[in-house]
């Protein structure tokens, strides 16, 4: 009697469990959605493309990321972090635009095209036939927020006589957001890395100097 005491008792000392596990990686499921997204675009990524590549059920999904709208604003978070972060790197380390940009350019060529996961840049690809103006809008503001960073390093540069004084901050930052969005979409069309660099030198040679 005395052992059947024992095993009540302690059956009811055993704690509770706590609900059911999450039953996948959520890192994993996320790094693989920003595949998804990366290949085929926002719009053209549907939600049964996502939970299929994600090895999750729409349940799972939506109890970790919530909707397709918040997964990918994680998305291009994660993004931006793990393979769009060279432009950031590029602009904070280098001492002048001119070697910003032309660092910036060179590693977009080995980055847009590096092999084993979808080739150009996510934040511009995304927005290819995009039907949502939110997601539009946001990756727009992306874009455009890159163009300001250009060209306040330009006019940091004109004010300490780096580059002339008469130099289009505004032309050039754009000129630098143009070729960056056309090696993208050259990658994506099958440019190599080599024709990516060459593109790179012809676009700095146009830049002005003191």
């Amino acid at each position: 009697m005395v052992g059947s005491q024992d095993t009540k008792t302690s059956a009811q000392a055993a704690p509770k469990p706590r609900g059911r596990p999450r039953s996948f990686d959520r890192e994993t499921a996320l790094e693989k959605a920003v595949m998804a997204f990366w290949e085929h675009g926002y719009e053209a990524t549907s939600v049964s493309d996502l939970t299929r590549v994600m090895g999750i059920g729409a349940p799972s999904l939506y109890a970790a990321f919530g909707d397709k709208r918040a997964l990918f604003d994680e998305v291009v978070t994660v993004y931006g972090a793990r393979y769009g972060s060279f432009a950031d790197r590029a602009l904070a380390e280098e001492p002048t635009a001119r070697a910003a940009v032309e660092r910036m350019l060179r590693e977009a060529a080995a980055e847009y095209t590096a092999p084993g996961r979808p080739h150009g840049c996510l934040v511009i690809h995304a927005a290819t036939n995009c039907t949502s103006p939110e997601v539009e809008a946001s990756l727009r503001e992306r874009r455009n927020a890159n163009i300001a960073a250009f060209e306040s390093r330009i006019r940091a540069d004109i004010a300490s006589g780096e580059l002339p004084p008469g130099t289009d901050a505004a032309a050039l930052a754009r000129h630098t957001g143009a070729i960056i969005q056309g090696m993208s979409q050259q990658a994506r069309d099958g440019a190599s890395r080599e024709e990516l660099e060459a593109l790179a030198e012809i676009a700095m040679s146009i830049w002005p100097r003191t």
